[in-house]
């Protein structure tokens, strides 16, 4: 049988490499080995499968810590003397075994021993037959993956809504073969690798698990040719542009999730879903305090002593009058009630905030004058 793969060998990172770090290798690899843009190359298919194969547990944080757990316990490499055991109280013969032995191993049986949903997990990658060495049969429809990015949104549609472009890889299905893999006119026939199974067996040292055959992608059956246009993979990589509504009031760190937007489902399988992440550009004027907005002014010092009327300009472009009373001194805030972001049922106010702008220099006249005042006012100076 063949060695178990070590999926972050397939990806050609450390162990202790972060998730960003993983996600960016998956999509170099991803490029290089695509079977589009290696059409000559019979086993760029394979090779891309066990690329997105490995992704699709170490791109997944929890499922890559539960990986991790299982290379940790050995289940890789053989439970040996050193791999978890049935508790104690099994049929008789067995108590204290590795699981009963490889011909009675199922995955289902981690979750026996306090291991979490690990069996789960791994039934799921590996097949629902993983583990067992006969009785298997070519998997069903298959869950399109989620796909997950970020988008940039200017801080005025953040605050009042509206839409944005967008534009995105995905698989989608081969429209020459229709997910079948085949050329036109080709004829389907069992897969000579799997037998028709869908899965093959491997493992090392009594540990058998089954993986997705990478001659019929799990299909159980193989065409007499390949589709020209995705080399048998029955996708191809496809970039897609759409528009995104973004609902007022959001922030940095807003999520949503479009239903259906992501990766196609394989066999007929439902497609995945859209995760966008917002990020809101700073603006050059506003600031956000939660939903109410900041709105720097700046005045004089003859209008922060004297008192003054000054005009100012809305996130909706509305003009408002604020009153500056007499003495009014750098930091001061004045609150426009109803004027800042509206959420839902919510609504923030509008923030004016002085700032006093002193002159840099003065004339002759201008200096006496200011002295003067200076005086009469018991300043010291």
């Amino acid at each position: 049988m063949a060695q178990t793969k070590d999926y972050y060998s397939v990806l050609g990172v450390p162990a202790s490499a972060t998730q960003d770090e993983i996600k960016k290798q998956y999509r170099k690899l991803a490029a290089k080995h695509h079977p589009d843009k290696n059409q000559n190359d019979p086993k760029a298919a394979e090779r891309f499968k066990e690329i997105s194969e490995a992704y699709q547990v170490l791109g997944d944080a929890d499922k890559r810590k539960q990986y991790d757990e299982m290379r940790r316990l050995g289940a890789f490499g053989g439970f040996g003397g050193g791999g978890p055991r049935r508790p104690s109280g099994g049929p008789a013969g067995q108590q204290g075994a590795p699981f009963g032995g490889a011909s009675s191993f199922r995955f289902e049986d981690l979750n026996d021993v306090g291991i979490g949903g690990l069996g789960d997990l791994f039934s799921s990658m590996f097949g629902s037959g993983a583990g067992r060495t006969g009785g298997t049969r070519a998997r069903g429809p298959e869950r399109g993956q989620d796909v997950e990015m970020q988008l940039i949104v200017p801080f005025r549609t953040a605050a009042l809504g509206g839409k944005l472009p967008i534009e995105l890889e995905v698989n989608e299905e081969c429209g020459t073969c229709h997910g079948s893999g085949a050329a036109p006119g080709a004829k389907i026939q069992t897969c000579p690798e799997c037998q028709g199974r869908g899965t093959i067996s491997f493992g090392q040292g009594g540990f058998a698990v089954q993986r997705p055959c990478p001659m019929c992608l799990g299909r159980g059956t193989v065409p007499t040719e390949r589709c020209p246009t995705c080399n048998g993979a029955g996708e191809v990589r496809v970039h897609k542009k759409m528009m995104i509504n973004v609902a007022p009031g959001v922030d940095t760190g807003t999520k949503i999730r479009l239903k259906g937007q992501g990766g196609h489902g394989m066999r007929s399988g439902p497609p995945g879903d859209l995760l966008i992440t917002f990020q809101v550009e700073p603006d050059r004027f506003f600031r956000r305090e939660g939903l109410d907005l900041v709105a720097p002014i700046h005045i004089n010092i003859a209008q922060a002593t004297l008192g003054s009327k000054i005009s100012v300009t809305t996130l909706d472009k509305k003009k408002v009058a604020i009153r500056i009373p007499p003495g009014t001194s750098a930091g001061k805030r004045f609150r426009v009630p109803g004027q800042g972001i509206k959420k839902d049922d919510r609504v923030g106010d509008l923030i004016v905030q002085v700032d006093v702008v002193v002159p840099e220099k003065l004339t002759e006249e201008q200096e006496k004058a200011m002295r003067e005042f200076a005086d009469a006012s018991g300043l010291k100076y």
